[in-house]
């Protein structure tokens, strides 16, 4: 999934079989991989940016459940903690939504903003950052401690999922809203 296009052959030539592994979709795939069993709201999102040689993808898709699925790597490595990369697509998830409903007057039969609880809810995402020299706390390198990463992901999240709700208006904003104001 992380590495789109790459198939991968295992043979066991003791009993005979055989097992490839290929997701031609990458992330996408990946992101409708995990919300199986679950309604998805809509198509999975994906984008992807190459900033300050730190190369950035995201999949992003919205099911019917109440829980939050956010998967993050660097360099194809998990990085179960989250870290900096993790921290930007969150503000920026925030703060784009919150953008665009105030811009097209989403929220003016309700008296609140979005807060991050709330852009999350129901979503499933997978971020992968390529960073030249990444720098992990810890042994385990379970979290991302490269403070421009945040910036550099918060600014192509902001960007591209922006221009995907100009793009798309309702498909996202609007199932969330009405979800948030029922519940």
């Amino acid at each position: 999934f992380l590495n789109r296009g790459l198939a991968i052959d295992l043979s066991d030539h003791r009993t005979g079989a055989e097992e490839k592994f290929h997701f031609e979709g990458g992330l996408k795939a990946f992101v409708s991989y995990l919300d199986e069993g679950r309604s998805a709201v809509h198509e999975p999102v994906f984008f992807e940016a190459m900033r300050d040689d730190v190369g950035v993808e995201v999949a992003l898709e919205y099911n019917d459940s109440y829980s939050e699925n956010i998967y993050s790597f660097v360099n194809n490595v998990y990085t179960m903690e989250g870290g900096t990369h993790e921290t930007g697509f969150r503000t920026a998830l925030t703060r784009t939504m919150n953008a665009y409903a105030v811009r097209h007057d989403l929220l003016r039969n309700v008296k609140f903003t979005l807060s991050g609880e709330d852009t999350r809810e129901g979503l499933t995402a997978v971020i992968s950052v390529k960073v030249p020299e990444p720098q992990f706390e810890g042994q385990t390198k379970s979290k991302l401690g490269n403070s421009e990463v945040r910036g550099i992901v918060e600014s192509v999240v902001g960007e591209k999922l922006g221009e995907y709700f100009e793009e798309s208006p309702g498909t996202i904003i609007d199932s969330l809203l009405e979800r948030l104001v029922l519940d």
